[in-house]
């Protein structure tokens, strides 16, 4: 069958410009990619175009925007995911333009599909009391309780996001002192973060418990599953939950009803805020490119609030205080992608 314009659009755009030109990691690949497959399927099943027939006319402001409320009305997606699959038409119908100018109106309309509004939640974060009970329950005289003691404080202590932490190998860590582990964030930025000695005490006797220290397991992920291959984010997120509903189950702190290895990262940005730590460091720390980004930290910390406005109170006076081809469907090409 030969290939639609818009089947050899999308494998340029994913396979090449991506990776390539955009330098984009492979996890912002595949949710590019998942979004894709999404649509396909509501082109196939919702307007009767199958995945082999579609073509850039096809890829309009009506169609797309029958989309995104389909996603919502059909298939239950919150407004923080609509929007998220809604940025990714966005980027595509961007390429397009500079690909193809004349289809610049066609994407300019595309283009002007609105986001919705979202409430701001608020960040969940644990005191320090609470997550030194967290870190101390595995057991670290078996090696899995090892491994899971080294996960979780090495989440805790670098801040790292869950996708970086899956990606960290044993050449990362620097033992020696000053430790730090290397750290590849989002557009496969890398950063240098400090560890404590106790982290990089601990992460010793981890990696030589598991025979990590071998020049020859450099390149091997540093937390692995029982099969020997990388732990999945899932797999992290389980090895989280396990241990919070154990702490829940002993009452000695309180914790988010919605735990996520995320909370790791928000505990350790508010625990340095209240350390007085600037949030410049802060932003390195974390990896944000933005330092706006990391000021939401220090605005929705009540505690802060009320001792400012305490500090404040004080100076008022006393009295005045108060890649396409062969005949691989397009489906099936997007998911041998991951």
């Amino acid at each position: 069958m030969k290939p639609t314009d818009f089947s050899i659009n999308i494998s340029t755009y994913l396979s090449k410009y991506l990776p390539g030109m955009a330098g984009l990691s492979t996890n912002t690949i595949l949710s590019y990619r998942d979004m894709f497959t999404v649509l396909l399927n509501f082109y196939e099943f919702e307007l009767s175009i199958p995945a082999e027939k579609i073509q850039m006319r096809h890829f309009n402001q009506e169609n797309l925007s029958r989309f995104i409320n389909w996603l919502e009305n059909k298939r239950g997606n919150s407004t923080s995911t609509r929007n998220i699959r809604l940025a990714a038409i966005h980027a595509f119908a961007r390429y397009i333009v500079r690909k193809d100018p004349s289809l610049m109106f066609e994407m300019q309309k595309v283009l002007s599909i609105p986001y919705k509004k979202t409430g701001k939640g608020s960040l969940e974060y644990i005191n320090q009391n609470a997550m030194q009970i967290l870190l101390g329950l595995p057991d670290t005289g078996i090696k899995a309780g090892l491994r899971d003691a080294a996960l979780l404080s090495l989440m805790y202590d670098s801040g790292c996001r869950v996708q970086e932490l899956c990606d960290i190998r044993p050449c990362d860590i620097r033992l020696d002192q000053p430790s730090t582990v290397k750290i590849t964030g989002k557009g496969n930025k890398t950063r240098i973060v400090p560890i404590l000695p106790s982290m990089a005490k601990l992460l010793k006797n981890y990696m030589e418990s598991h025979d990590l220290i071998r020049e020859s397991q450099n390149f091997s992920p540093l937390f692995q599953n029982r099969m020997g291959s990388k732990l999945t984010r899932k797999g992290i997120s389980y090895i989280v939950d396990k241990y919070v509903q154990e702490a829940r189950k002993n009452c000695q702190a309180s914790y988010p009803e919605k735990f996520t290895p995320h909370c790791f990262r928000h505990s350790k940005s508010m625990h340095l805020l209240h350390a007085g730590i600037n949030l410049i460091y802060i932003r390195d720390l974390l990896g944000h490119a933005d330092i706006k980004t990391t000021e939401i930290y220090a605005r929705i910390d009540g505690e802060m609030k009320r001792k400012a406005l305490e500090r404040g109170m004080d100076l008022v006076p006393e009295d005045q205080a108060p890649i396409w081809q062969e005949n691989k469907s397009l489906l099936e090409w997007l998911n041998s992608l991951g």
